[in-house]
């Protein structure tokens, strides 16, 4: 009996060394050889060192998520030049990772000379404030990153309107000041000659920081509700003429781009490189039998999205609400797939999206093992599994669409004159033609259709060729 009782002292042993060791993680740095390089690195990027704080799951996920850390750091333009992980039940209150741990943070941002410190979490204004007091440099966290790059990468005046409204919403609980920026304004003569009894406290700096910034994020959502209404429009045009949606989503990078392009030629940029599209984008593609609908590209997810994120790219993620069929791409090579789709899964559900039909679309398996992929067919034997890249399993991908893409529920036969070549045009374009053939009187077509077509054709329709 004695042997389970020694396993479990060792267990507790290894744990308690866990919890009190900051543990460096290999390989997460960004190695530079050539001196030139390193010299307009350092002028140019920050100098970064990274630290998590490991509370639950295996090492192993832990470690994925800080190796996540460093990529959205490299993808901000730092260099990593070390990466630290502390174990504990939860973050500590005051400095995140608690006060000795957070003086032997300090010891290496001074030794590897780092400027900046990135936490794998969100901070609170306490933990950063007391953080940086202690390191001496200056410290985001991962929210604060993930803001930084959608900020480099917007390009169209909607995102850049989106990303700014998410900034500002995460800077207004952290507005901090010191010393005479916190003053207060005076009263007396330099407030009009009221004199005694009429000082009053004023307004502060960060009072006027906080009204400014509470005054554009007003005019920011006016700015993107009429962006909005603009896209509702365009969406119910659309509707009206009851063209399919679907939506590409999924984690960033998983390569929805890519498949964007090879399914519709959209010619849409496409980088090895996280969150690279920002702005929806909607193309017009067909089905083997010439049905009509829309593809549309969207926002990549990642682990712990900023709230302010989501919440200010709502009116795009609308996209992926308002589909028939959600196309959730997945990195296969990725070393924790089931993660990436936890972690769409957890964006859906803040937009009202778990109950659009999901197809699972394993992309990039050119780059995965060989094992893996047959690991994943295991796990999802219904997903399809696709090299956009190389253009494998694509055919499987547009059978998939055509299969799982609604209908027009009514079917009809009709004799449509040769005067009304708009009308037949119509059908070819919006419904599942099933037969048409050219007679003498007009042309006879069979097909499945929309309310809106079946009364325009309603005059026309007849019970065989007639």
């Amino acid at each position: 009996m004695s042997e389970p009782v020694e396993t479990v002292t060792e267990q507790l042993g290894q744990d308690l060394a866990d919890r009190q060791a900051l543990r460096r993680v290999v390989g997460l740095s960004t190695e530079l050889h050539d001196i030139t390089e390193v010299e307009y690195r350092q002028l140019r990027l920050e100098r970064v060192v990274l630290v998590g704080v490991w509370t639950t799951g295996t090492l192993a996920e832990a470690e994925n998520s800080l190796a996540e850390l460093a990529r959205l750091a490299e993808t901000a333009g730092s260099q990593v030049l070390d990466a630290l992980m502390q174990r504990r039940d939860k973050p500590d209150a005051a400095t995140y990772i608690g006060s000795g741990k957070a003086k032997e943070l300090r010891d290496v941002v001074a030794a590897t000379g780092a400027d900046t410190v990135i936490c794998d979490g969100e901070l609170t204004p306490g933990q950063l404030g007391q953080l940086e007091g202690v390191v001496k440099v200056k410290v985001v966290d991962r929210t604060a990153l993930i803001l930084d790059i959608f900020a480099q990468h917007a390009r169209s005046k909607e995102g850049k309107a989106q990303v700014e409204l998410a900034q500002m919403q995460y800077l207004l609980p952290r507005l901090r000041g010191w010393g005479e920026s916190l003053s207060r304004q005076v009263g007396g003569r330099a407030a009009g000659g009221l004199g005694i009894g009429g000082r009053g406290p004023g307004e502060t700096k960060i009072e006027i920081d906080r009204r400014r910034i509470n005054s554009r994020m007003a005019k920011l959502r006016r700015e993107l509700a009429g962006m909005k209404t603009a896209r509702d429009v365009k969406r119910a045009r659309r509707d009206a003429r009851q063209v399919p949606a679907v939506a590409l989503a999924g984690y960033t990078n998983a390569g929805k781009s890519s498949l964007l392009n090879r399914l519709t030629d959209a010619g849409v940029l496409v980088e090895n490189a996280l969150f690279a599209t920002l702005d929806p984008t909607v193309r017009r593609a067909e089905t083997a039998d010439g049905r009509v609908y829309t593809l549309s590209d969207t926002v990549g997810f990642v682990r712990h999205l900023p709230t302010q994120l989501v919440e200010a790219f709502r009116s795009t993620l609308e996209e992926v609400a308002e589909a028939d069929l959600l196309l959730h791409v997945v990195d296969a090579s990725d070393p924790d797939p089931q993660a990436q789709i936890s972690a769409v899964h957890d964006v859906l559900a803040e937009i009202d999206a778990l109950d659009v039909t999901e197809q699972l679309v394993f992309n990039k398996i050119d780059a995965a093992a060989p094992e893996t992929v047959l690991q994943l067919r295991a796990l999802a034997p219904d997903a399809v599994f696709v090299s956009a890249r190389t253009g494998v399993g694509l055919d499987d991908l547009r059978a998939c669409i055509d299969a799982r893409l609604p209908r027009p529920e009514i079917e009809v036969t009709a004799l449509v004159p040769y005067t009304r070549g708009d009308l037949v045009a119509r059908v070819h374009e919006r419904a599942e033609v099933l037969h048409t053939e050219h007679l003498a009187a007009g042309t006879l077509v069979h097909a499945r259709v929309g309310g809106a077509l079946a009364r325009a054709l309603e005059p026309f329709v007849c019970d065989g060729a007639g």
